[in-house]
């Protein structure tokens, strides 16, 4: 399982409108994408929510490299964000634990990214199953649809990115304007 987002900073004048639409017109493409966990089409937008900018930052949950491999360099979607706003820098994480929350079924309308930077390499081993621990707790929580904790062992930052019906918790929030979850069902076996 592999974690990944890029984030397309808009000017602060920028008709969020066109993001909207694009994503009214193109995100139901990722509806079956091969090796794709879940895509949430997320934006933050000036002036509401107490964003101060405005943004546009899918995050993906891949189930297999292939795929995120094919979507990047393979002709398989990643191309059209390039042609559109340029090549912005990928952020991706190692996946550490999934946990499928009470709300799944339903159709999430926020996120929240967490980030827990330079996390301490003495005790790892119980520090992590804290930490997957602490992310199950979350998952339970009622109007959660999902919750993803994943590592960059670069330069050992956390990640825990929520997806729920109601805005709630820290870290950066987000509007979800749409959700792919093709293979989130395979990703949720394993993690149980």
């Amino acid at each position: 399982m592999y974690a990944m987002q890029y984030a397309i900073g808009l000017p602060a004048d920028y008709d969020m409108g066109i993001i909207r639409a694009r994503v009214a017109a193109k995100g139901s493409l990722f509806d079956r994408f091969p090796g794709l966990g879940l895509k949430a089409f997320l934006v933050r937008e000036r002036g509401v929510r107490g964003s101060a900018i405005n943004e546009y930052a899918p995050f993906y949950l891949w189930r297999s490299i292939a795929g995120m491999n094919r979507f990047l360099w393979g002709g398989g979607g990643f191309g059209g964000i390039v042609t559109s706003f340029g090549r912005p820098r990928v952020r991706h994480w190692t996946g550490v634990c999934f946990a499928g929350g009470p709300a799944r079924a339903e159709a999430a309308r926020f996120a929240r990214l967490e980030r827990e930077r330079r996390c301490s390499t003495s005790t790892r081993s119980r520090r992590s199953e804290r930490k997957r621990s602490e992310l199950q707790d979350r998952a339970g929580v009622a109007g959660v649809h999902s919750a993803v904790l994943a590592v960059d062992p670069w330069c050992w930052e956390l990640i825990r990115f929520t997806l729920s019906l109601e805005e709630a918790g820290q870290g950066t929030g987000y509007e979800v304007l749409h959700l792919c979850t093709p293979e989130l069902e395979r990703i949720a076996a394993k993690a149980l």
